[in-house]
């Protein structure tokens, strides 16, 4: 579209030059991979041992949190520091209610199925 090839290069695709999702099974175009690095290095370890511990930080905030709004933790707080953390919008609020069902939406009422016509008998061969 553009008349020249890779003028664009997506977020993930930098990524994957960069070595942000592990090895590749070939390996990567050298000039592009230059030209994403912008003369730093390539990841060359797991990827994943560049992150920084977060559940202990995230741990001692649901913990103030609960304690600023009076919101009483399970037995087990880990649970409620992993649902706050994997649903961030919602998680303190669920906590905060978890024992008020009128804080959710209401469960969806059965009703009884009608049949919309009635089947007629098969004729008799």
């Amino acid at each position: 579209l553009t008349g020249e090839r890779y003028k664009t290069i997506a977020k993930e695709t930098a990524g994957i030059l960069k070595g942000e999702y592990g090895h590749t099974p070939v390996p990567v175009n050298a000039a592009l991979q230059a030209r994403v690095l912008e003369g730093g290095a390539p990841v060359t370890c797991r990827p994943a041992d560049l992150l920084k511990p977060e559940l202990a930080e995230l741990e001692a905030d649901v913990r103030r949190q609960a304690q600023e709004k009076g919101i009483t933790l399970a037995g087990n707080a880990i649970d409620d520091v992993l649902t706050v953390a994997l649903f961030p919008q919602i998680g303190l609020k669920f906590l905060e209610n978890r024992h008020n069902p009128a804080a959710f939406e209401l469960l969806p009422q059965a009703e009884a199925a009608q049949p919309v016509a009635k089947a007629e008998k098969p004729a008799a061969s």
